[in-house]
């Protein structure tokens, strides 16, 4: 159901258009656990290893994706919010048609590269073969992923959050089902994990693609709008391609954080790898409430309603506080609870090595989500400067001061380089968004 947020009371329009997200999420990561918790309970440390080893790269396909995601959705939410329905339509089209080219590219690209990846993070030989398997199956499998987050993006630009969590609620159970048949039941290990996810993911990708494409059908138009355009490419580019750098330099920076921690062995890998999945079910929940208040960002200041915007992020902030504080409970004080689902009490280097990560990093989560929802505002409303400055900061902190900290205090320096790079960059996002530049930002309408 397409929804338009620059109408209603800016707190009840933000909680029925982003609990639906979440909950997308909680499912999202919930199966992403689960790959972790079935390749660690039934193939071994090891094979929580190869599918941790390969987490950074994997993540810089899904930047990609991301970046993409967050260019269509602004363009497209303000021409809805300004009720440019044909325009509107072209945007669509235009980004399906080249989010295709591009993940076809990533693909072969991938492919080609993925034993030259794997040894770039120095990924220990005896878990080298199985991550590089991992990898290359995930990569097969990006278009799935690539287009059914774009589609996921259209749908939540429309003010619709529902269809894809139908969709990817499916999908999730479908993926758990598939890691214990593949894993459990036929005994594939990390293969059977990957093929799980690409079957899971491509079921969910054409199911999407399907139901929007009949969704934008039935708009009706004054005119017939183009299939693709070039100036409107270049529009969704302009706030795509900054995003996509963004998520990028995060996902090259993750890679060298993971090359230092790999130098300490398999164990202290696979003690990263669960906890890794932990924090990033934490961040992921926190970016979802902000990718939320993005689209209604945009579609209020395409409807020229900016003064809901701020409305909207103090509704957003109450919400995604009420999230994350027990994230911060669970994990500070019931730690070791969590990860011995992935992991058995032998591993006794893994366990130690996933809960001093949650210790130090888990207080934190109040600055990073301060930050990601400051982020929210700044990138529905098109500021990418300010958006991209905050976030490269933290990047960069993160991992020079991993390097140096390293040093002093083995792999605990890693960690610590965490909490100082969100508390600085958390500084610089408030300081843009009560500064209130971003309210006088043209939008994709005033352009053209």
């Amino acid at each position: 159901m397409i929804k338009d947020l620059s109408v209603g009371k800016p707190g009840q329009v933000l909680w029925r258009f982003t609990i639906p997200m979440f909950i997308s999420v909680v499912f999202q990561q919930f199966y992403n656990i689960a790959d972790s918790v079935i390749a660690g309970k039934f193939a071994g440390e090891d094979a929580l290893a190869s599918v941790g080893a390969s987490y950074p790269i994997t993540m810089i396909f899904m930047a990609i994706a991301v970046g993409c995601n967050v260019g269509c959705c602004v363009v497209i939410s303000q021409l809805f919010g300004a009720k440019e329905l044909e325009k509107m339509k072209t945007a669509i089209y235009t980004t399906l048609i080249s989010s295709a080219a591009v993940s076809v590219i990533c693909t072969v690209s991938g492919l080609l590269l993925t034993t030259s990846l794997m040894k770039m993070i120095r990924t220990p030989e005896n878990i080298f073969a199985d991550g590089s398997l991992y990898l290359k199956i995930y990569i097969a499998g990006f278009i799935f992923l690539f287009l059914y987050n774009i589609c996921t993006g259209i749908f939540q630009s429309l003010g619709d959050s529902k269809t894809p969590l139908y969709f990817l609620i499916g999908s999730s159970l479908g993926n758990i089902a598939l890691d214990l048949l593949f894993v459990a039941g036929f005994g594939w290990g990390v293969a059977g994990v990957a093929w799980a996810t690409f079957i899971a993911q491509g079921a969910a990708c054409v199911l999407s693609f399907v139901s929007l494409t009949s969704r934008i059908r039935s708009l009706k138009t004054a005119y017939k709008p183009d299939r693709f355009s070039w100036s409107m490419l270049l529009k969704v580019g302009r706030y795509a391609v900054p995003s996509i750098l963004q998520q990028s330099f995060v996902s090259v920076g993750n890679i060298f954080v993971q090359g230092i921690i790999n130098n300490f062995g398999s164990s202290v890998i696979a003690g990263y790898s669960a906890a890794i999945k932990l924090n990033t079910f934490t961040i992921t929940s926190v970016a979802t409430f902000s990718n939320g208040l993005s689209s209604f960002t945009a579609q209020n200041i395409g409807a020229g309603k900016t003064e809901r915007v701020r409305e909207g992020y103090k509704a957003g902030m109450i919400m995604v506080l009420c999230v994350v504080v027990p994230f911060i409970l669970i994990y500070f004080f019931f730690g070791d609870v969590m990860m011995k689902l992935f992991m058995d009490n032998e591993s006794r280097l893994a366990l130690d090595t996933g809960l001093k990560f949650l210790k130090i990093v888990s207080p934190f989560y109040i600055a990073v989500t301060f930050k990601i929802m400051a982020d929210g505002v700044l990138r529905g409303a098109g500021a990418m400067s300010s958006f991209m400055i905050a976030t490269f900061t933290d990047l960069l902190l993160r991992v020079v001061l991993s390097f140096i900290l390293s040093d002093y205090f083995g792999v605990t320096g890693v960690w610590m380089s965490w909490p100082i790079g969100w508390v600085i960059s958390m500084c610089l996002s408030l300081g843009f968004y009560f500064r209130g530049n971003w309210a006088g930002k043209l939008t994709v309408c005033d352009n053209e």
